[in-house]
């Protein structure tokens, strides 16, 4: 069969096309039309998200000049660390000095192309989005991808707030930070200004808190281990994650492979090594000084601010000399404690528990720590007592703070707890008589252990001898200072830094009592009055708004009749002391102790000749410096220089002039002027050191000097009522004054003065302080007389006399009994009295110091 053939298609008329030509074309046309309409308006909306990112960001230009903050540091005169002041604990280590490969760590960890990119990384962004797509669903964080200049970007400049417009801003700053600075400056601000954990901030802070070892120190494990911790420090704490630790520190050696900075056989090695945290060890710490410390920081805070005190990496230098700090803090301690067993008494236990034999250890566990409470006392359980002792039970942790607690038990004596009298209501403290009367089962008390002592029973196992022990109420204060310079070589200001935070060294304002007589005697010398010059030691009265005003001697308060400024002083007598303030005039004795910086502003009464105002430890250990030292005045310093921190001074405390320093060597060594004023003459002065030798040797004194075999001066004082005890004295190469008294002030007790409380502690610092060195005499000035005179008591001595006074007549002074008028003094020596203080200006009530 035929089959027709297929007609020819028509052809296409002249000018037309094909109509899927025409679609296709139309199609194009719309999508480019859509794409152009949503370039311009993307277009738009970038610029106005780049415009609001833009608008208000911080100035990135500072950071090339930043300098993290860090911690200052405050060492003592020998060079050891006494403590650090830190709000961010960072030690900044510049990029030069942190080993490469603790770079290349973090580099690793944290930003693989960090030495490539310029700011933000769009492949580390394509791997981040890929990684939070498969993790879709799966309920774990979405990962981010930021860069290290992106980090430093957000730590530094835009904050951590998880927004898109807070990427936009880091991105863009990130892009910036890179074009004003070089890589390694952006790493080195990194790498000190991360938080990595364990308060530290920064690597070299890290490896010190984890490791307690320098940057130089790390092993590469070690070094990965670090550069774990800016993802999450607490999720990769080795101590509480070790396993989560562990398997982060191992992908980071794989990535410091991948990138080069280690070889397989050393990662593989690296991976073998444990985690072992040991923490932050100091052991060169000065364990002592805590009130000296707290007023460093003070005058730190004074000088330069807080912000700088805390933060600017101060290196600073102290007179702290921490051998006779310890000295100076046990002294105290020791004689506060045996004041509170002379005339306090027991106070009770701390708390009660129970002592059964499964309960005690857990219920001692949560009793609260007493402050005040010594290093080497603890908290013990009494769980037996018998007739005449007692046993006790306390908690030991031998393996550290972490380790189980270990079951400990001693013995209390009968004999060891003789000094715990019993305060029972409305009557006296008496003596115990048995072992009940002070502890019963369950009491929580304080105790010390004194060495092993074996049970009545031989067969029983040994328990150590105890020894009861209370936190004292009576405080006390010391300050150690070199006359020379002013520099305080130690000071106390309390029984226990962690029981009160108050220094009493510096802060309290207390009576001086008979420590103040002499600058009333040295405003008599000065004025060339001789110091075997007849005084009267006679009843006086003085007529006040409040009525009669009768100053009394300590003791029978008895006259001794014509003695002589010597005598006065050495036996404290206060009748002559107010006799001679009356004759020179009590305007001079102000304007004395105001040079002397003393008192600086001391009411015009002469109830203040016998100590009744008001001055700190710290102000009367410099005073008598002035003493010692010739008569230059002396300020107190406890800091010798301040470092910033590139080493820089900034404060140096030495007001010296240096004559010469410009000059060429071969004109000479240069020359330190001394331009300290000058207080008072240095004939008078020494004459004043002369006369309290007098005091310690022959005085109320004589403690201080006991057993030191060398030169001392000093003066006791006691307040009314026996409120505030003192002694201050001085050798030529130390000044040491304490005072002993209660917070709240009342009495000591009848006969607690400063000659039994205060002269001990003086001469156990003294003691500590010059051991080792051989004696020195004070040294008498330029054309002082030295006479040969006998004292009252018959002993023969080289009096020191002002050119001219030696063989001069000495009438006596001061003979006026009564209304307190001029008093018969000569005014060859200058006597002319100030005719005596207003009625109204004298309180009668301070009668009785001494």
């Amino acid at each position: 069969m035929d089959i027709p053939p297929v007609p020819p298609a028509r052809p296409p008329r002249k000018g037309e096309r094909p109509r899927r030509a025409i679609w296709l074309r139309r199609t194009i046309g719309f999508v480019v039309a859509v794409g152009m309409t949503g370039a311009i308006f993307g277009s738009i909306a970038a610029y106005g998200v780049w415009r609001t990112a833009t608008a208000d960001l911080p100035d990135h230009a500072w950071l090339a000049d930043y300098q993290p903050p860090q911690m200052s540091r405050i060492y003592a005169a020998d060079s050891r660390l006494m403590a650090e002041m830190a709000l961010e604990r960072r030690v900044f280590v510049p990029i030069a000095a942190i080993p490469k490969r603790v770079q290349q760590a973090f580099v690793s960890a944290e930003d693989q192309r960090f030495w490539e990119h310029h700011g933000v990384d769009p492949i580390g962004i394509a791997r981040a989005v890929m990684t939070n797509l498969e993790q879709m669903g799966t309920g774990r964080r979405a990962g981010g991808a930021s860069t290290i200049t992106q980090q430093v970007a957000k730590n530094m400049l835009v904050g951590a707030d998880r927004t898109l417009m807070r990427k936009v801003r880091e991105a863009i700053l990130a892009h910036r930070l890179e074009q004003a600075m070089s890589k390694e400056r952006i790493l080195e601000i990194y790498l000190n200004e991360i938080f990595l954990g364990a308060q530290a901030y920064g690597v070299a802070a890290a490896a010190q808190n984890y490791f307690n070892k320098g940057l130089d120190e790390l092993s590469l494990g070690e070094t990965a281990f670090l550069a774990i911790l800016p993802k999450a420090p607490n999720n990769y704490n080795p101590a509480r994650f070790p396993e989560a630790a562990k398997a982060r520190r191992d992908w980071v050696l794989d990535r410091m492979v991948e990138d080069g900075a280690a070889t397989r056989a050393e990662a593989d090695a690296a991976k073998q090594e444990p985690i072992q945290y040991r923490g932050r060890a100091r052991p060169d710490l000065v364990a002592v000084g805590q009130y000296f410390t707290e007023e460093v920081r003070r005058d730190l805070n004074a000088r330069f601010g807080p912000e700088q005190t805390t933060m600017g990496g101060l290196v600073v230098r102290t007179s702290m000399d921490p051998k006779l700090q310890a000295a100076t803090e046990k002294a105290l301690r020791d004689h506060l404690m045996a004041y509170d067993r002379r005339r306090g008494a027991w106070r009770g236990a701390v708390t009660k528990v129970s002592a059964a034999p499964a309960d005690w250890m857990p219920a001692l566990e949560g009793v609260q720590h007493v402050s005040g409470m010594l290093p080497e006392w603890r908290l013990a359980v009494v769980l037996e007592v018998g007739a005449r002792e007692a046993r006790l039970g306390w908690a030991e942790r031998p393996g550290g703070p972490r380790a189980p607690a270990q079951p400990r038990e001693g013995r209390l004596a009968m004999e060891d707890v003789a000094w715990s009298r019993v305060q029972r209501e409305g009557t006296r403290a008496v003596g115990a008589r048995r072992m009940a009367d002070i502890v019963t089962p369950g009491d929580v008390v304080m105790v010390e252990t004194v060495g092993g002592s074996q049970g009545r029973d031989a067969r029983a196992p040994a328990r150590e001898r105890l020894a009861l022990r209370q936190i004292p109420q009576v405080e006390g204060a010391v300050v150690a200072l070199d006359p020379a310079t002013g520099r305080v070589l130690a000071m106390s200001g309390g029984f226990n830094f962690d029981k009160s935070w108050f220094n009493r060294a510096t802060q309290a304002m207390r009576q001086p009592g008979s420590s103040f007589k002499p600058f009333v005697y040295v405003t008599a010398l000065e004025q060339g009055i001789p110091p075997n010059q007849q005084l009267l030691d006679a009843p006086f009265e003085l007529q006040t708004a409040q009525g009669v005003w009768r100053p009394g001697n300590y003791g029978d308060r008895t006259s001794n009749g014509w003695v002589t400024m010597r005598t006065a002083v050495e036996k404290s007598l206060n009748l002559v002391t107010i006799r001679l303030a009356q004759e020179i005039g009590i305007d001079k004795v102000a304007e004395t102790a105001r040079r002397f910086g003393v008192i600086p502003n001391m009411p015009r009464v002469l109830s203040m000749a016998l100590g009744a105002g008001e001055t700190t430890v710290m102000r009367m250990a410099a005073g008598y410096a002035s003493f010692a030292n010739g008569g230059k005045r002396v300020e107190p310093s406890l800091i010798d220089s301040v470092q910033d921190r590139f080493g820089h001074v900034v404060w140096r405390n030495d007001a010296r002039r240096c004559e010469g320093c410009d000059r060429d060597v071969s004109a000479g060594p240069p020359q330190l002027a001394d331009n300290r004023p000058q207080v008072v003459d240095p004939i008078a002065a020494y004459q004043m050191v002369s006369i309290l030798q007098g005091v310690t040797t022959r005085g109320t004194g004589v403690a201080a000097a006991k057993g030191l075999n060398r030169p001392v001066a000093g003066k006791t004082g006691t307040t009314n009522d026996y409120f505030d005890n003192w002694f201050v004295g001085f050798t030529p190469d130390i000044v040491v004054a304490v005072w002993v008294g209660f917070d709240d002030p009342h009495s000591l007790g009848d006969g607690e003065t400063g000659g039994g409380n205060a002269a001990p502690i003086f001469n156990e610092v003294v003691s500590a302080a010059l051991q080792d060195s051989p004696p020195v005499p004070f040294r008498a000035p330029p054309g002082v007389a030295l006479v040969r005179v006998q004292t009252s008591n018959g002993q023969t001595i080289l009096e020191p006399f002002k050119p001219g006074t030696e063989n001069a007549a000495r009438p006596p002074m001061g003979g006026n009994v009564g209304s307190g008028g001029g008093g018969g003094g000569d005014g060859a020596y200058g006597g002319g009295g100030s005719g005596g203080p207003t009625a109204s200006a004298v309180d009668s009530s301070l009668g009785g110091l001494y």
